[in-house]
């Protein structure tokens, strides 16, 4: 083999390497993933308490630090300014359970009760996931439900 033919050989397996290795580092710094996210809301009867409660399956490569969420009326204020990461900072934590390599398994549950008049019609849940490396997702409309 010529010393040109070796000197490109030679120049491409760098080039690819580094590719590769820069593909690499970005895999690890991709923000938490979300799947599967589903509500149900369950109206209060009588003196019996409804429900919300929602769920979701986060991936993280650097694994999941916290999941946030909060359920918000379609036609409120909010549909307008847009939630915001920092806006998700008081919402309230839902638990998580592994469910695989770098996936968790979240459930949010909240008692709704008869007292509570939650306005009727479409709303969405919010989650706010956070990876451990930091990185996050926020996904304004991960659910939909009907209160009625």
């Amino acid at each position: 083999m010529s010393r040109r033919i070796a000197l490109f050989v030679s120049a491409g397996v760098v080039v690819l390497g580094g590719a590769g290795a820069f593909a690499f580092a970005y895999a690890g710094e991709q923000p938490p993933s979300l799947e599967k996210s589903t509500a149900r809301y369950t109206a209060p009867a009588g003196d019996g308490a409804g429900s919300l409660t929602f769920s979701t399956d986060v991936t993280a490569s650097s694994r999941v630090k916290s999941v946030k969420v909060l359920a918000w009326p379609a036609d409120s204020s909010l549909s307008e300014k847009k939630l915001t990461a920092k806006d998700m900072a008081a919402a309230e934590s839902a638990t998580c359970a592994p469910a695989g390599d770098d996936t968790v398994h979240c459930t949010y549950k909240v008692a709704v009760t008869g007292s509570e008049a939650s306005p009727q019609g479409a709303w969405h849940v919010a989650v706010l996931a956070t990876a451990k490396n930091g990185t996050t997702t926020l996904d304004t409309t991960a659910a939909d439900f009907t209160v009625r």
